[in-house]
């Protein structure tokens, strides 16, 4: 079954809605669609009421802050809303902070995770006609969750990409931990016939990002005048994906995709990690260039610094997106040129939204 964002009412219950890719999904839902939400936060370091400001006193939003390893409370969410679809986003995903404390990645993406299930099956199962048979959980997950690819510098000849179906290989705590919730997503499919859907996205980029994540911490330390991290030497190799793509993905799936299926979404966009940092160094100095004499660099790049790697880095990450783009018609519409020169934009001009967290 599919719905027409146009002419459906749906009531779509959004986990991690305060976070950076649930905010933007939020924001597009109530901008491009007649759906009403109930977003679901514990509103953690992450997490922040001010990137939903636009749409915060939208009569179809609803915000609750419940932690979702708190059964009763989600209980009486899904007996009070009624929701018709859950798109599940709540999630710890620093992998910095996983190796630091795995164990608020092990409660959050697992336990978090099995609490949603239980409950939105339980909820599930009251349902009558064509309310239950149109339901549907969306559990949105990462390309972290297949390990790592070959590395161009390695020349084996070999560039493969993740599928729907390359193998689970996490290197971190935060990887693992969202492998095993995609298996618990699965296996209540499997088990239960509870109507799931997984999608696993790459390296997303964008307003309202956190500003600890490589891209926003790149062009806010620049305009401090802060060192920027590199590790090692920054070969490492992500495909970026603006997030706007991204929710308009995860809508289609909502909307259009098949039940049991896995759709990946990716930017198609490889860049090594020290490419992204100069890039927006580069930008930078076309935007904001450097005015104060008093600083002891003339450009943003003298500001790069090589740090030691982190344990377990994975060199390569890369997403084949086309069976999204067969069976839904999805692709993104920004390139990575395009998206990150409006994200550098965003940031410049949104220096409030910063400085709050």
């Amino acid at each position: 079954m599919s719905f027409d964002t146009k002419k459906s009412f749906l009531k779509i219950l959004i986990t991690g809605g305060a976070g950076f890719i649930g905010s933007a999904l939020i924001r597009q839902i109530i901008d491009e669609t007649n759906f009403s939400i109930v977003n679901v936060d514990k509103l953690t370091y992450a997490g922040s009421l001010q990137s939903i400001a636009t749409v915060s006193n939208n009569p179809r939003y609803i915000f609750k802050q419940i932690d979702i390893c708190n059964h009763v409370e989600l209980k009486k969410i899904f007996k009070d809303q009624k929701p018709d679809i859950i798109m599940h986003l709540a999630a710890e995903s620093h992998v910095d902070r996983s190796i630091d404390k795995p164990s608020d990645f092990i409660k959050s993406n697992i336990i978090g995770t099995y609490t949603l299930l239980e409950q939105g099956r339980d909820y599930w199962n009251t349902l009558k006609g064509d309310k239950k048979k149109s339901f549907r959980f969306i559990h949105i997950s990462t390309d972290e969750v297949y390990g790592d690819l070959p590395h161009p510098d390695h020349k084996d000849g070999s560039l493969p990409l993740f599928t729907e179906i390359s193998p689970y290989k996490p290197s971190s705590p935060y990887s693992a931990s969202k492998a095993s919730s995609d298996h618990l997503v699965r296996a209540w499919n499997r088990t239960y016939d509870f109507p799931t859907i997984v999608t696993n996205c790459s390296n997303n980029y964008g307003p309202y990002h956190y500003p600890e994540k490589l891209i926003p911490m790149t062009i806010l330390n620049a305009l401090e005048a802060k060192p920027i991290p590199v590790y090692a030497k920054g070969n490492q190799i992500r495909d970026w994906l603006y997030v706007y793509d991204h929710v308009k993905a995860l809508l289609l799936v909502a909307t259009k995709g098949k039940i049991g299926e896995t759709y990946n979404i990716g930017g198609n966009n490889e860049k090594k990690n020290i490419e992204v940092v100069k890039g927006i160094c580069a930008i930078l100095e076309e935007m904001a260039p450097l005015k104060d004499s008093s600083l002891k660099i003339t450009k943003y790049e003298n500001l790069i610094k090589y740090v030691k790697d982190r344990p377990g880095h994975d060199m390569r990450y890369a997403i084949d997106a086309s069976k999204i783009k067969k069976e839904l018609g999805w692709k993104p519409l920004e390139t990575f040129e395009t998206g990150i020169k409006k994200t550098v934009r965003w940031y410049l001009d949104n220096p409030s939204w910063y400085k709050k967290l």
